[in-house]
């Protein structure tokens, strides 16, 4: 169970440096990045803390945040590129 608490505290700790990064990160993208990176860490404090509280029920939880930080990275990377979601999907659209 100690093994558990010591992981918790690692990822929280990487959670820190990733939020730093996020808020000194030099480009728009190292943000993105970052910010995509706390949230894959907070996948995996929610799988350790549903093994700590012996409910393992929790991993549901964190498979549905892993495709919510998925597809709002996702969105707002194109959103960056493109100026909206709604983007170009082809070149023969300009015409």
């Amino acid at each position: 169970m100690i093994i558990y608490a010591i992981t918790a505290i690692a990822i929280l700790v990487s959670i820190a440096f990733a939020l730093s990064r996020a808020i000194l990160g030099p480009t728009s993208y190292d943000r993105i990045l970052s910010v995509n990176a706390i949230g894959t860490k907070t996948v995996l404090l929610i799988g350790v803390g549903g093994f700590l509280t012996g409910r393992p029920d929790f991993l549901d939880l964190a498979l549905v945040y892993s495709l919510v930080n998925f597809i709002g990275t996702l969105a707002v990377l194109k959103y960056f590129k493109f100026g909206t979601l709604r983007g170009r999907l082809s070149k023969s659209e300009d015409s």
